[in-house]
């Protein structure tokens, strides 16, 4: 039987309550030969859904008057549940992409405002996953009808089974490279966040990565299990995201400068941040971490003064991995790194756990010495046609609107070098890509 599962038509449903956004989309979507059918409300939307049973994919405004996106979708996964979901949202609005992702099972989340090709790429990706969960359910279909015949025609059975047996794994094959393609998204959308939330603090740039890097070292030189890693993995990125709500004021002071009034409101981001998460199943045990990462060894930190060992593995990874971090920012010079681990060392048994310090001076050495300047090297400013294979970024590389592309310390391949290109027509920076080159 021929592979036809990516050509199966699907329509697709555009709800928005902005006349003009509904013809910016229809026009874009039509110049594909898709069929697009436009709703200007979630009601009017719901009626076409109860009317039709072809909507293959829903693109959703989150901001609209009456029923808003997040309540649209979760009503059309009821009517629709194999109808792919898309919310279209603005860059502040994290928790309604939250809300659209668990509580209307959104396939994505699509910033306003959005880019051609990117929209494009998303709507047909998103009507492939449709056409494959159709095309999967219809030869299931196919299989429970011929059994039926195979108990008439014994002769046929062997024949029959083989061959519905080898398209069945062919298309599960594709299922299965699909789920690895939307837990790689599920990935991205989470440094998407992380770079979201580094936006409201532009002197903390990069640090969420910088203690992901440091943390998920330690936990695997500590031979934590995956699942742990992963966890961890995903709390670093994330653990300052209850900052979303902390006034502006307060994240220019250190710690050490706040009253503690300003204190116990600063502190309150690491609740915030499991709040905030605690709706996405697979992101709890990460939310666990992120809740217990200003614990300190000795009982005297927040929320809820744990002591030792009662504090989780990875939130005491995080707390030393957040702490080298934010201090090596306010040094500079060939001694940096030495002067930090003195710091942290100076706070074991007082904040930190004393047997975690190996692990976290070998991974701060790793990790910051590639971000360290170099004497046997010169920096220097180049455009992205001028870049070449090994070359080492020496600042961190943001697009135009902010938005950081690659870390300091990164080493150039065709890959990345061919990303940047993309970048600078897309989103233009105001300066070049500054690198180290050997003397």
């Amino acid at each position: 039987m021929p592979d036809t599962a990516i050509d199966i038509p699907g329509k697709i449903l555009v709800v928005d309550d902005e006349e003009n956004i509904l013809r910016s989309l229809k026009r874009l979507l039509m110049s594909e030969n898709f069929e697009v059918i436009t709703s200007s409300s979630g009601e009017e939307a719901l009626n076409v859904l109860k009317n039709d049973g072809s909507i293959g994919l829903i693109i959703s405004d989150q901001r609209m008057p009456g029923m808003t996106g997040v309540q649209f979708l979760e009503k059309a996964r009821e009517l629709s549940p194999d109808t792919v979901r898309m919310v279209l949202t603005g860059y502040a609005d994290i928790n309604a992409a939250i809300d659209a992702i668990n509580r209307g099972g959104a396939f994505r989340y699509i910033t306003k405002p959005w880019k051609d090709d990117e929209l494009l790429s998303l709507v047909r990706e998103g009507l492939q996953r449709f056409a494959l969960v159709y095309e999967n359910k219809r030869l299931h279909e196919i299989v429970k009808q011929q059994n039926e015949e195979l108990r008439k025609w014994n002769s046929q059975l062997e024949y029959y089974v083989q061959q519905q047996t080898i398209e069945i794994q062919k298309k599960n094959e594709k299922l299965e490279a699909l789920n690895r393609r939307l837990k790689d998204n599920f990935r991205n959308s989470i440094n998407a966040f992380s770079s979201l939330i580094e936006l409201r603090d532009s002197s903390m740039l990069n640090h969420s990565r910088n203690v992901a890097n440091v943390a998920v070292k330690v936990a695997r030189a500590m031979k934590l299990d995956a699942g742990d890693v992963e966890n961890i993995a995903v709390a670093s990125l994330l653990h300052d995201i209850g900052k979303i709500g902390i006034p502006d004021v307060l994240l220019q002071k250190k710690e050490e400068d706040m009253t503690e009034e300003e204190l116990e409101t600063y502190m309150k981001h690491a609740v915030r941040g499991q709040a905030a998460i605690d709706s996405i199943e697979d992101l709890r045990d990460a939310g666990i971490l992120i809740r217990h990462h200003h614990e300190w060894f000795n009982g005297k930190g927040h929320p809820d003064g744990l002591k030792g060992t009662d504090i989780p593995p990875g939130a005491r990874i995080i707390a030393m991995a957040d702490f080298a971090d934010r201090r090596i920012k306010n040094h500079s010079g060939d001694n940096a790194i030495e002067t930090v681990l003195k710091e942290l060392k100076q706070e074991l048994a007082t904040k930190f756990d004393p047997d975690l310090y190996p692990y976290i001076e070998k991974s701060v050495r790793e990790v910051y010495a590639r971000q360290m300047p170099r004497t046997s090297v010169v920096e220097l400013e180049l455009k992205p046609e001028d870049l070449s294979e090994g070359m080492v970024i020496s600042r961190d590389v943001l697009s135009g609107t902010g938005l950081l592309i690659l870390s300091k310390g990164t080493r150039l391949d065709r890959r990345k070098i061919e990303a940047l290109k993309r970048y600078y027509k897309l989103d233009p920076s105001r300066t070049g890509i500054f690198v180290w080159v050997k003397r």
